[in-house]
């Protein structure tokens, strides 16, 4: 199994972009897009800007696009608003338009940090990590104990082959923000990188301390105890990880590949199938699926 990574993160559809979970699809948001009339085309722009805070505030991605739209419907001007919008779309697969709404954010206000990152962390998922570098660089030049822009620019260097300065990133990322679960999972994804095991177990541990819920920690100590040989404890974090995460594909993939080594074909088949489910596309799944149906029929000779 290749390293465990932060680009593993997106299996939980997160990407480290600083805003709350989208609970819905886009197909959702568009249903829900009808504003009464009545009352918010009348509401003036500060209202709608608090409307739109709030819901976005409480995890209401539905009723919060629909104020953000209507601002921007209305020619009303806020980076605020932009910035904020554009991480929802980003987040719904409609990279374009969220690169144009931060891109105008900026324009309103070249010194409004978090727009810097989220446009950061746009560039970054297109591929495009020196742009997304140096926007990341911006907004810690702009608000020096912005711990999330800290630990962004430490994934996006560690992509980039500078690990050394990725670590001292992410600790500065959690000297920032002691109980920033992210931060202390990347942390140990870049220790693991340079081979510092222990350490790195010691980060993940932390991080599933700190957020009990988090999946992806269970998933990168399973892979260390797997890498080590140590099957058991490898099973039980991936199966954890699955626990917190139902849709986690790579955990599902990681799982039959312990059951295949364990000689539990059945249960490794029953894993590539999951991951298959979610993923119909993956070349992955279906060969791992095929394999282990081969030694199947090998063991029932």
């Amino acid at each position: 199994m290749k390293k465990a990574n932060n680009k593993q993160q997106q299996n939980n559809g997160k990407n480290n972009i600083k805003t709350f979970s989208v609970p819905y699809t886009l197909e959702e948001v568009k249903e829900n897009n009808t504003i009464d009339t009545n009352t918010l085309t009348k509401s003036p722009k500060k209202q709608i800007i608090n409307q739109a805070l709030k819901f976005h505030s409480q995890g209401n991605i539905p009723e919060a696009s629909k104020y953000y739209q209507l601002f921007i419907d209305k020619g009303f001007q806020d980076e605020r608003i932009f910035s904020n919008y554009g991480a929802i779309l980003k987040d719904l697969g409609k990279s374009k338009e969220a690169e144009l709404l931060i891109r105008k954010a900026i324009a309103i206000n070249p010194n409004f940090a978090q727009a810097y990152s989220n446009l950061g962390l746009i560039l970054k998922s297109i591929g495009k990590l020196q742009e997304a570098e140096s926007l990341l660089r911006k907004a810690i030049e702009l608000k020096p104990d912005f711990a999330d822009a800290h630990s962004s620019l430490g994934n996006i260097l560690r992509e980039l082959g500078s690990l050394k300065e990725a670590e001292f990133l992410q600790r500065k990322a959690v000297d920032l923000s002691p109980n920033f679960a992210k931060a202390h999972l990347n942390l140990g994804t870049v220790l693991r990188d340079l081979g510092e095991i222990q350490e790195a177990k010691k980060s993940y541990r932390r991080a599933i301390e700190l957020r009990p819920d988090f999946a992806d920690p269970h998933y990168n100590l399973g892979n260390i105890f797997k890498e080590m040989g140590k099957i058991q404890e490898a099973e039980m974090c991936y199966q954890k990880a699955i626990e917190l995460n139902p849709n986690f594909v790579q955990a599902y993939y990681n799982l039959g590949d312990i059951m295949r080594i364990k000689g539990d074909i059945s249960k490794g088949i029953k894993c590539s199938k999951r991951m298959m489910s979610l993923r119909p596309w993956s070349i992955i799944g279906s060969y791992s699926m095929n394999r282990k149906m081969k030694l199947n029929l090998t063991h029932n000779l």
